[in-house]
């Protein structure tokens, strides 16, 4: 039996969702240990992809395989067991060819900035003083993300890729001046590896006069070569969304709600 779980993760104490060899402290291997110890056996997680160090999930689904039907709230379960920094929301049983990686036709990141330090904010959006932004032309920028194909330039490894190109339906920068924050979002039907930071990189160093639109068009386009890029911080990452052709999840659990008001 196959079953889809639908939960978030706060991701500022793991490293990354990928079970890795030489550390423990990742999302995928702490959801595995609490299965393990609900059935006694092995149970191995599929996830819908993988997030850095660091970045967090609103939305984030996965999904395992069972013998048979748990004799108990497996979602109950699992919250009780799983660390406070990762919730489940939703489990459903779906068909075995169903697949939580391969099935999905896009997935959406959020991106949040403040430009004054903040206590409550720090851990979820990231902070980037002393900067004097242009938003419209941070727009246009998000604007050129948009009409991309090939994300070559934006990419930390292109060489693991047998292609880089993306398809983006959304690219979306949204300001509040009041508030001093940001939120860009993005929606594609794959990601590379680092992407959405070097996207968030780039609308700043447009924002902050250090790089010209035109410079931004020819290094999309490959007319001219990155010498220099640095992802964005992690912390201010979500992946906020997953989107199936057969599945609709329930929303009302996102972790990000708070974060979007005055940036919708």
């Amino acid at each position: 039996m196959r079953y889809f779980i639908h939960l978030g993760y706060d991701g500022t104490h793991y490293r990354g969702w990928q079970r890795q060899k030489n550390t423990r402290k990742t999302v995928q291997e702490v959801i595995e240990q609490v299965l393990y110890k609900l059935f006694k056996k092995e149970v191995i997680v599929y996830g819908c992809g993988r997030t850095d160090a660091g970045v967090h999930a609103s939305q984030y689904v996965l999904h395992i395989n069972l013998d048979e039907a748990p004799s108990f709230d497996l979602k109950f379960r699992l919250n009780k067991n799983l660390p406070d920094g990762i919730a489940v929301f939703e489990i459903i049983d779906v068909p075995e060819n169903q697949h939580s990686r391969y099935d999905a036709v896009a997935r959406t990141y959020d991106y949040f900035i403040h430009l004054d330090k903040d206590p409550v904010l720090y851990r979820h959006s990231s902070f980037y003083e002393n900067l004097i932004l242009d938003f419209y032309l941070m727009k246009q920028a998000a604007a050129l993300i948009l009409s991309t194909k090939d994300f070559k330039p934006l990419c930390k490894q292109p060489d693991l890729y047998k292609n880089t190109l993306c398809y983006i339906s959304k690219s979306e920068l949204f300001v509040n001046e009041e508030q001093r924050r940001l939120r860009f979002c993005i929606t594609s039907n794959r990601f590379l590896r680092g992407m959405v930071r070097y996207c968030v990189f780039f609308l700043l160093e447009v924002g902050s006069g250090k790089l010209s639109l035109d410079e931004f068009q020819k290094i999309l386009s490959q007319e001219n070569t990155v010498f220099e890029k640095r992802p964005a911080y992690p912390n201010g990452l979500f992946l906020s969304k997953v989107e199936y052709p057969y599945l609709e999840f329930n929303n009302s659990h996102q972790m990000i709600k708070m974060l979007k008001l005055g940036l919708e």
